[in-house]
């Protein structure tokens, strides 16, 4: 079986930065330990199926897998997943696309100047002592922690050094991902942690671990500003700004909250184009 394949660097500019995705697009589902299996063998953040959808409803349907899980949102992934339906000589000239998504609901992507716009549910979090996290990532104390139920953990700091300056411990945040019964009342599966704070060159600055989905720091994450955009608008007071993401990659986004959606603005870059070889 030869699978269409291409790795595409999303919220990125140029190559290499940015947070490469992988995107396959399928005539039909394979089985689930199928699809975890070529993730694995792909090792990158995520790798996203695209199956055209039979309903009425969207364009495509969307899964996403991380190297060992099936993942409920996947922001960066849905960019590049946009990027390679709206790149392709057939729908050179079409203006968005709608994805169908199993746990996070409909998602578009439309062009946008010279990027796009990537439209995702707003999932605004709730304050919540975390001091195991904080205690894993290294830090004494935090300004603000908030929790979000689809396992996101938003930790607000005083400013962008503290960000820049994280050394976590990648052993305990895995362990908080409900590897070891004994990491403590903050226990969860998969949980990914949101550090920001605010920018000296943006708006808004932050940087992301998710140890035990298989990715200790995650280079450009499009589902934690779908967190943490709606903590920021209340407190900056508008709703919109801008947002780097300090991983090595690095990435910048425009950001807006529009009731119940977050739009996240930025660009793409197809770096790999091949096929996958299933036997």
């Amino acid at each position: 079986m030869r699978i269409p394949f291409a790795q595409i660097d999303a919220f990125a500019d140029a190559p290499f930065t940015g947070n490469p995705a992988a995107v396959m697009p399928l005539s039909a589902w394979l089985a689930d330990d199928i699809l975890q299996a070529i993730a694995a063998e792909n090792n990158l953040s995520e790798t996203a199926f695209l199956v055209p959808d039979e309903s009425d409803v969207a364009d495509f349907e969307l899964r996403w897998f991380t190297p060992t899980n099936e993942v409920v949102l996947c922001g960066h992934a849905t960019l590049a997943s946009g990027h390679f339906v709206l790149s392709s000589e057939q729908d050179a000239t079409r203006s968005g696309v709608r994805f169908r998504t199993r746990k996070a609901g409909i998602l578009s992507v439309e062009r946008q100047d010279a990027g796009y716009a990537l439209a995702l549910p707003a999932w605004k979090p709730t304050p919540r002592p975390l001091p195991v996290i904080v205690a894993a990532l290294g830090l004494d104390g935090a300004v603000a922690t908030l929790w979000h139920p689809h396992r996101y953990a938003l930790i607000v700091v005083e400013d962008e050094g503290v960000v820049r300056g994280l050394d976590p411990d990648f052993r305990a945040l895995g362990r908080l991902s409900g590897a070891d019964p004994a990491a403590g009342a903050n226990a969860e599966p998969d949980v990914l942690t949101i550090v920001t704070a605010p920018g000296e060159g943006t708006d808004i600055v932050s940087r992301v671990f998710a140890p035990g989905a298989g990715i200790d720091e995650d280079p450009v994450t499009g589902s934690a500003h779908a967190v943490s955009v709606p903590y920021w608008a209340e407190r900056l007071g508008r709703d919109r700004f801008t947002a780097f993401q300090a991983s090595a990659r690095g990435g910048r986004l425009t950001c807006s909250l529009q009731a119940d959606r977050v739009v996240l603005g930025g660009g793409c870059v197809t770096v790999i184009e091949g096929t996958f070889l299933l036997p």
